[in-house]
């Protein structure tokens, strides 16, 4: 019946989303996906927007959006400015790419690694420079845990 296929696709967003925030946790960076034919896919950008800045580990991940199908210029439904609207509203960096053709793959995975990698060696540099407030502590009292989601490497 009808009820049943609607729970029992319930049921498997449900599973899925749990599954895609514990991967959230660990993530170092995101590419954010959305289908350039489909509006819809474009308006549950937010969405996973807010889910990646709930979930991840870091308070402002590293994100790349991405608009892929761009090899269908007369199938697509979210024109280019929305899209760069959207990622300046972020401040993420925006590519538009096809799997097909492999248009701007390769270079919005180095993007991303690219984002990750400054932040990594922003944390290099950090631990390298010696801390000689309160003999060395950074003011943290001894046992006190550091700030939440605060993304250090």
């Amino acid at each position: 019946s009808s009820v049943s296929l609607l729970q029992e696709r319930q049921e498997i967003i449900s599973r899925f989303r749990s599954l895609t925030t514990a991967f959230f946790r660990d993530a170092m960076g995101f590419l954010l996906m959305f289908d350039l034919t489909s509006q819809q896919s474009f308006l549950n950008v937010r969405n996973w927007m807010s889910q990646l800045q709930a979930n991840a580990y870091c308070e402002n991940p590293d994100i790349v959006l991405i608009g892929n199908k761009a090899d269908l210029p007369d199938q697509r439904e979210v024109n280019e400015r929305q899209a760069w609207d959207l990622a300046e509203k972020y401040g993420i960096p925006y590519f538009e790419t096809s799997a097909v053709t492999g248009q701007n793959v390769e270079k919005s995975v180095e993007t991303l690694l690219d984002l990750i990698m400054k932040r990594m060696e922003q944390c290099v540099e950090k631990t390298q420079v010696p801390n000689t407030v309160n003999g060395g502590n950074s003011g943290k009292l001894d046992g006190e845990k550091p700030a939440e989601k605060k993304c250090t490497c």
